[in-house]
């Protein structure tokens, strides 16, 4: 190659001088070395190490450019050409030969220098992980950067974690407190450009408990274990996707359980009953739940138990709380499956941890049956829902009570009747909701609507359902499958023959619950 390139330049000169007059031709012998070498040398930003060279000199018609960096062979540029090599970061004794038509020769040593620069417009994101108040997510951008490396700042001596961009690093903190997030972006050299930002983790759980959001740092004891999990059995009694999941291991002590720490004291200066959705694999099992609080030399503490009914299913347990010091400041709620035997391996289930004035509260499903709960409806435009014994026992529904909602003459067209329940409704899992009811005639028009407790939030949601049965009961569906967990819907509103002037007719409705 390289002997081509040489002859090809002593064919282009020859033919130069070939075209020239006796008179002016030109001893080529006599030509002296080139002179002036050098090499315009440029580095470009980005980080590459991409160099070009721009031979110069006089005299010299082919240039040989040895890079200097451990390449053995040289590149061999023409006469005003260019040529792009790349370097690590680093400074290189670049030999730079200029030849003549004749072959004389010049060469000079010329120093390169490549020099990275630092990283800029670094752009951390880190965020908190949704149920999971004890982790983290990174990731980062940067231009000019080759890579990343982040220290979370919770242990000594931290060997940092690489990652590029477009990649994020999921990363749990063991305790709750302020840390120093470093971001580092790398060059791909020595500069480098770092970023720091305090990240708070803290514990915000306090009752209700719901685990569809959040999870506790789970203090487990006696050979227990809890971890949040999926519901096992998803249906009216608990619809949530969510639940907590304590296993008892085969040997596990009889007082093994688990530990929730709240961020706040309970305050009981009211409501002094704890509810808390259990399942488990087996009835007549003791489930003890004591509160303690968060000072380690403070043993004070209270206890109840409740025994399990249901075997592989949902049901609700209340403990009684009545005779309470509120002043004690219990902070730490703690479960006990199977209290009183040891361990067989078994998993149960728990969810929906809530403080309630008593036994009983008004949420779904509602039947209407209770004798102690107040039904309290809000009635307007002319329209008057109350419970009262069924008159219509029949078919579908043979319940003891049910709702009648009475739309008086010349009512408004959207005359109905609200009722507040004592805790949102739960559609993370399930979107639709049923409703018993009992109409004079068909083809009118069933509306339900759902808001919030919030006066001044006028967020809400309808579905409207038509009946299809006179004078008889029927179960309407009422299908949500847009609706917004997160909107805390805790009022069901119902109207009869929507749309239509009070005529003094009677509806009757019941049996209002979640469905898939």
């Amino acid at each position: 190659m390289k002997n081509l390139k040489y002859i090809t330049s002593l064919i282009v000169a020859a033919l130069v001088f070939s075209c020239s007059t006796e008179n002016d031709l030109i001893d080529v012998d006599t030509l002296g070395a080139p002179t002036n070498i050098s090499a315009l040398t440029t580095v470009t930003q980005d980080n590459t190490g991409k160099v070009t060279f721009l031979p110069r000199g006089e005299g010299a018609t082919q240039y040989e450019i040895y890079f200097g960096d451990g390449t053995t062979e040289p590149a061999y540029v023409g006469a005003g050409e260019k040529i792009d090599h790349t370097y690590k970061e680093g400074i290189y004794d670049a030999k730079i030969i200029g030849t003549t038509i004749n072959g004389k020769k010049t060469e000079v040593i010329q120093k390169v220098t490549v020099s990275f620069l630092a990283p800029t417009n670094l752009v951390p994101v880190i965020s908190t992980v949704l149920g999971d108040n004890y982790s983290i997510t990174v990731a980062a951008t940067a231009n000019l950067e080759t890579f990343f490396q982040v220290y979370f700042g919770d242990v000594l001596n931290e060997v940092p974690v690489d990652f590029m961009e477009g990649e994020t690093i999921t990363h749990k903190y063991t305790e709750i407190g302020n840390y120093e997030v470093k971001i580092v972006a790398l060059s791909g050299g020595v500069a480098k450009t770092t970023t720091t930002q305090t990240v708070v983790i803290s514990n915000p759980i306090n009752l209700p408990i719901t685990f569809e959001t959040a999870v506790p740092s789970f203090g487990n004891f006696g050979g227990a274990i809890s971890v949040g999990a999926n519901n096992p059995s998803i249906g009216v009694i608990n619809g949530s996707a969510k639940v907590a999941k304590l296993t008892k291991p085969l040997g596990a002590e009889v007082w093994a359980g688990s530990t929730m720490e709240l961020a706040a004291p309970i305050d009981f200066s009211t409501k002094k009953v704890i509810k808390m959705k259990v399942w488990s694999p087996k009835a007549g099992i003791v489930v003890k739940m004591k509160l303690e609080k968060l000072v380690a030399t403070d043993a004070t503490n209270i206890e109840a138990d409740v025994t399990t009914t249901i075997a592989n299913g949902w049901e609700e347990l209340s403990y009684d709380f009545t005779t309470i010091n509120n002043a004690n400041n219990y902070q730490r709620v703690v479960v006990f499956f199977d209290f009183g035997n040891s361990g067989t391996g078994a998993d149960y289930y728990y969810d929906d941890i809530e403080l309630v004035t008593g036994a009983e509260t008004l949420v779904l499903p509602l039947s209407f049956e209770s004798a102690t709960l107040a039904y309290n409806f809000g009635n307007f435009g002319g329209a008057n829902s109350t419970v009262i014994t069924n008159l219509k026992d029949s078919g579908i529904n043979t319940s003891t009570k049910v709702a009648a909602l009475t739309k008086g003459d010349l009512a408004e067209v959207w005359a109905g009747g609200s009722l507040d329940l004592d805790s949102p409704i739960n559609f993370a899992v399930m979107k639709k909701i049923k409703m018993k009811v009992w109409s004079p005639k068909a083809g009118i028009v069933v509306k339900m609507k759902l808001e919030t407790k919030v006066a001044a939030d006028a967020t809400n949601i309808e579905v409207d359902a038509t009946s299809t049965v006179a004078n008889g009961w029927e179960e309407l569906t009422f299908d949500f499958p847009g609706v917004i967990n997160s909107n805390n819907y805790q009022r069901v509103v119902v109207f009869f023959d929507f749309g239509q002037i009070g005529a003094g007719t009677t509806y009757y409705f019941d049996d209002i619950k979640q469905s898939n």
